[in-house]
């Protein structure tokens, strides 16, 4: 079976799609409030061509709830502020990366939500920290391996003459 046909058949047939009611505004953003939960996880993600997605995620359920065409900030709170306000309210916890922006939206629209690090950002900041440290003592004791050939060359031609 032809590949681009089943994905036009199920596209326009089958998943019913075309009578979906978020279809208009699906390039932009997703919304399903009714699966929000007390633990949630927000990201940027790219997905292709560059184009960047803020996604936000239940760690009850384990799918993705919300998606937004990664544009401003405000634009995402604005969107994310169509879900239920009492729903929003009720989150306890939110896992993000260290973007700036993504706390922003956090501290907007969930505002008795702890913000929590997620633990791979930490963990690749603290080995980037450990890697420059690693190098600042190697550059050392390359200057002063380099000081000491200097200093044993300069004895060598001394005993020379």
């Amino acid at each position: 079976m032809d590949g681009r046909k089943f994905q036009r058949q199920y596209k326009q047939s089958i998943s019913g799609f075309k009578d979906w009611e978020q279809k208009s505004h699906t390039e932009d953003w997703i919304i399903y409030p009714e699966n929000i939960s007390e633990q949630l996880s927000l990201y940027e993600v790219a997905l292709s061509d560059g184009e960047l997605y803020t996604v936000l995620t239940s760690k009850k359920a384990k799918r993705t709830k919300e998606s937004f065409k990664r544009t401003r900030s405000e634009k995402e709170i604005e969107n994310l502020l169509k879900i239920n306000r009492r729903l929003m309210l009720h989150v306890k916890e939110i896992t993000l990366d260290m973007a700036g922006s993504m706390k922003l939206i956090v501290k907007r629209c969930f505002p008795n939500a702890i913000q929590i690090i997620d633990r791979c950002h930490v963990q690749k900041l603290t080995m980037e920290a450990l890697q420059e440290i690693k190098i600042s003592h190697r550059w050392k004791a390359i200057d002063q391996e380099n000081t000491l050939l200097v200093e044993a060359k300069e004895k060598k031609k001394k005993k020379l003459l």
